[in-house]
Parts: C-alpha cells; structure tokens; sequence
C-alpha cells in the first residue's frame, strides 16, 4: 500500500534540538554543579545556542522542535514558552536526563510525570518524547501512550516513521540514528567524558548532506539531532545554516515539525503498526 505520510515530498526533515544545557552533566553527578568551566559550557545551549538557531529558523522560515528536559525548562521558565511562541514544538525529554534504562520503572514514571508537569504549568503543547540519550525502555512507549502524547523519538527501527501498538493505543514513532546526531561530531568534556571528538563542521555537514541524498532517494525521515551547546558555536551554525539551504534548493524536501509528521504517520493507512517486544530465551 502506498505511504502518504511525507504527502509526496522526496524526504521530510524534521530539525531537533535537545536543549539538555546543565542536565546532561548534572545526571552524570551533581557535584558537577561545583565545576564552572563545565557548567558554563552546557549554559552556552540556551543562552547562546539557542538565539542563533531560532534566528536561522527565522531567516529561512522553517519550523523545528526543541526536546526540552523538565529541569531545564524549570530553571529557565521563559525558554519553552518563547519558543513555542515563535511557532515551534517543545518537546518532552525527560525531567532530569537521567536515562530510563538507569532507572526502575517506578523512578522512571516519576521522572516522566514530573516533566509534565512543569510543561503543564508553563502551558506548554506537549505531543512527543525523546529518551534521554535515547535510552528507552519497554515501557517508555507505554507511558507516552497513556498520557496521551502522540509520538516518541527515541528508536532505531526504521528510517521512516512507523507506528507501534500499546496497551492504550497506538503512537508514531519518529526514529533518530547516531548518524544524524552533532553528539558523535562535536562532543568533547575533559570530565565528566561525553565525548572526546571536535570535528570539522565541514565532515559533519558533507555526511549530513549524503544522508540526505539518500534518504530522498528512498523517500525517508531526515530526523536531525542537534545539541545548541554544540551546533550552536560559530562554525557549526554556518554548516547547518548550509545544510538547511542545500535541502531547500533540492525542491522535494519538506521541512516540519515532530508533530505535524507523527500526526500524518498515524492517519498513514500504508504504515503497518509494529509491537516491539523484550528477545526471549536467549540462551546464556
């Protein structure tokens, strides 16, 4: 049957920024709190990174969608609300970024929850969910399901988006890759180590570009991962700014939000419904 979610275009792009700033060391040990070189290097993201990017979104008036952790949006209550202001989707990533594969599945609701719960209060639209560092459970898509968002981006089962059945009805899956993730470019802390590579914003962009050639060949989900703490610096806003116009002059590409895409994949009546499951009886 003949797909209709990317409504006919050669690839669909969906920007994302995980907008993690302190979080993403703080989850690493809260006596990080202490180091301020490192601290001021994950505020970089919403202070500095973030103004670029909206401002680049702006120029070539194309939508995107900021994962935002829980505790980010907290310490920051103006951030989600102005971006969403501007016409963007805020997502949500966790209250802590603390990964749920490192938690209980009680601790693991209880983060959930508490994310909503400050998007609630901010009156922030969430439909979505990305695992922090993509680190889902069997029960993340239970709990995106329940709580009645639409979409998770979290997996790795396709690069196309696909559907998959819970105990409360279906979401969409918009699935990531490291290939299309700035974490595997750019990431570099002495400690706590989150990376130990600073590469050229030329490779980045030469492999994003190829990706995107290729996913408009099979008619794919070009679902971008960027960090504002890292694609935010100078150099890696000119390659993206170029990337984001080379998709423009191709002229079959769509640019969209994570949930105007998951929308179109669920009313999709070409997208089978998947029902991942733990592997059993492995020997060993």
């Amino acid at each position: 049957m003949n797909q209709t979610w990317h409504a006919d275009a050669a690839a669909v792009v969906t920007l994302t920024f995980d907008v993690d700033a302190e979080s993403a060391i703080l989850a690493q040990g809260t006596g990080y709190a202490d180091h301020a070189m490192t601290m001021s290097h994950q505020a970089y993201g919403p202070d500095v990174g973030v103004p670029r990017i909206l401002e680049l979104l702006d120029d070539c008036a194309i939508p995107a969608t900021f994962f935002i952790p829980g505790w980010v949006a907290e310490q920051r209550p103006e951030l989600a609300p102005g971006i969403a202001d501007r016409g963007h989707e805020v997502a949500h990533h966790s209250y802590s970024h603390r990964p749920p594969t490192s938690m209980t599945p009680e601790q693991e609701r209880a983060d959930f929850e508490r994310a909503l719960a400050v998007f609630a209060e901010q009156e922030v639209l969430i439909s979505g969910h990305r695992a922090a560092l993509w680190e889902a459970t069997w029960q993340t898509t239970e709990l995106v399901a329940e709580h009645g968002l639409t979409y998770d981006s979290s997996l790795m089962g396709d690069d196309r988006p696909y559907r998959i059945g819970t105990a409360h009805g279906a979401i969409a899956e918009l699935p990531v890759h490291w290939s299309l993730d700035d974490w595997e470019q750019y990431a570099f802390l002495p400690a706590p180590k989150i990376g130990s590579v600073i590469e050229s914003p030329r490779k980045a962009l030469e492999l994003w570009r190829a990706e995107l050639d290729g996913m408009r060949h099979y008619q794919c989900l070009f679902n971008l991962c960027c960090h504002p703490f890292l694609s935010g610096r100078p150099g890696r806003m000119l390659a993206l700014r170029e990337l984001v116009e080379y998709a423009l002059d191709c002229g079959d590409v769509r640019f969209a939000r994570c949930r105007d895409v998951a929308d179109a994949a669920l009313a999709d009546p070409g997208l089978a419904t998947r029902i991942p499951d733990r592997p059993a009886d492995y020997p060993g």
